[in-house]
């Protein structure tokens, strides 16, 4: 009997159908919007590929009776349950790696933006305005400290993209230790966490949520910021406390802020971001280009089809 995949979240129709040459795939990428519908097509699966919406916990998990193994299209782990799937003998793959440039890129851009102060002038300047002397105050790149919090792949990659436009790059990563040769060899300085936020002139997140990391950027961090400094999170909403981002920015100590995730998504009506001066608001997208999407799906179209034929092996 052909073993079945359920895709519940967009994949590129490339390793969609590289998939559905072995296997049979049912590819819905608004299924995630159909609870129901996706509890009833998740009985019977071998494999469930998801993105980072659908919740895999609970009754879905439950469901997934006959699974061996969860396709992550991304690398943050917290809209599935790792330990319970696990414990029901379940493989989690993350797409680790596929994504970085992307998002490294996206932190690159966004720092270009806030700091310059400049490059969302085209409406005004279409309509007959001409201003140059408001927009002339905007600060470069070059000479600045980038702060990264978390050194995993993502944040290595944002370093070497920030040392090639002459930025220093500091970092904090408490899962690495300081004498480590991975700093020298990224030519990136450890720093405490606080000492980081006082350094900085951008600070950049990169890591999961967690018990330990919900709302470590909060009122309290954020009046350790250097004033004018801008604060990127393409990690995960939690991460930052965005009612207290919303204060700092509006209150002018911060230069700005690009934030990619957020604690609630979609954005509810009425966040106190809504109003904020100087940020950026992006929907869960600094890791999705075509680039990287393609690499992504092909990463986990070809771990999920191995472990699903390492698993008929093993049963054989």
């Amino acid at each position: 009997m052909t073993q079945r995949i359920l895709i519940t979240e967009f994949m590129d129709e490339a390793a969609v159908a590289q998939l559905a040459r072995d296997f049979e795939v049912h590819y819905d990428p608004t299924l995630v919007d159909r609870p129901a519908e996706l509890l009833e097509r998740a009985a019977g699966v071998a494999a469930l590929i998801v993105r980072n919406r659908t919740q895999v916990r609970g009754e879905l998990l439950a469901a997934l009776g006959a699974a061996k193994v969860i396709g992550r299209l991304g690398v943050g782990l917290d809209n599935i349950d790792v330990a319970a799937a696990e414990g029901r003998g379940l493989r989690v793959i993350p797409a680790t790696g596929a994504n970085a440039l992307a998002v490294a890129e996206y932190v690159i851009a966004t720092a270009f933006l806030l700091r310059r102060g400049a490059f969302l002038s085209s409406t005004a300047v279409a309509a007959g305005q001409w201003p140059r002397a408001a927009l002339s105050d905007g600060g470069e790149l070059g000479g600045r400290t980038l702060g990264l919090i978390g050194f995993g792949s993502i944040g290595q990659l944002s370093a070497r993209l920030a040392r090639g436009l002459g930025l220093k790059v500091i970092a904090h990563d408490p899962a690495i230790s300081d004498s480590a040769e991975l700093w020298a060899q990224a030519g990136v300085a450890p720093r405490a966490l606080d000492a980081l936020l006082g350094e900085a002139d951008i600070v950049s997140l990169h890591l999961p949520l967690l018990p330990s990391t919900r709302n470590l950027i909060d009122a309290a961090r954020l009046a350790q910021f250097n004033p004018g400094a801008i604060l990127i999170n393409t990690a995960r909403g939690g991460v930052v406390d965005e009612a207290a981002l919303a204060e700092a920015l509006k209150a002018g100590r911060l230069g700005g802020a690009a934030l990619d995730v957020f604690g609630e998504e979609p954005l509810p009506a009425g966040s106190p971001l809504a109003d904020a001066p100087n940020l950026i608001l992006t929907p869960h997208i600094a890791g999705v280009t075509r680039e990287s999407n393609t690499r992504v799906s092909a990463l986990i179209a070809d771990a999920v089809a191995a472990a699903l034929q390492e698993a008929s092996n093993v049963a054989a």
